[in-house]
């Protein structure tokens, strides 16, 4: 393979430094609200995949990529599929961004979303829900939930 460059431009395909991938905030958000969730410091999380609390920092950041098997790992560690963190994430093709940038095409829904999932009131209220041992009481409490929430958002739309 040919790798000269043009004088001033990265090889093709090389991500920019500084700019984390959209899809790697979300997975990092993901496995930061996972390990919170089940109340682990990132130090723990680190012993228990043999990393440094600073590179589960990074991780959750976005500013490192997390490989395959590294993903894998943190899956079963924290007790969820591999899946679960890539639920609700971006679209692939979006450009990098900066991880303190706020989102421009989602709108303030996603604002609101991003600050939500991190405030201690969300994580109190999830470890609740997930305290209900009887999966037919939590899923009442769950539908009961969506539906204030669209009463109210139909409200909030009719104003």
């Amino acid at each position: 393979m040919n790798k000269t460059r043009n004088p001033g431009k990265r090889p093709v395909g090389r991500p920019r430094i500084g700019q984390p991938h959209p899809i790697d905030i979300h997975v990092g958000s993901r496995v930061r609200l996972r390990r919170t969730l089940l109340g682990l410091s990132q130090e723990k999380l680190g012993d228990s995949i043999g990393l440094t609390f600073q590179q589960v920092q990074k991780y959750e950041r976005g500013a490192n990529r997390i490989g395959s098997s590294r993903l894998y790992e943190l899956s079963r560690v924290l007790d969820v599929p591999v899946s679960f963190f890539f639920d609700d994430a971006p679209d692939g093709d979006m450009p990098p961004v900066s991880p303190s940038a706020a989102p421009v095409d989602r709108g303030l829904d996603a604002t609101f979303e991003q600050d939500a999932m991190g405030r201690q009131e969300t994580l109190d209220l999830i470890r609740a829900y997930y305290r209900i041992g009887d999966t037919t009481v939590r899923k009442r409490v769950f539908d009961l939930t969506k539906a204030i929430a669209q009463v109210q958002s139909k409200d909030l739309a009719d104003d």
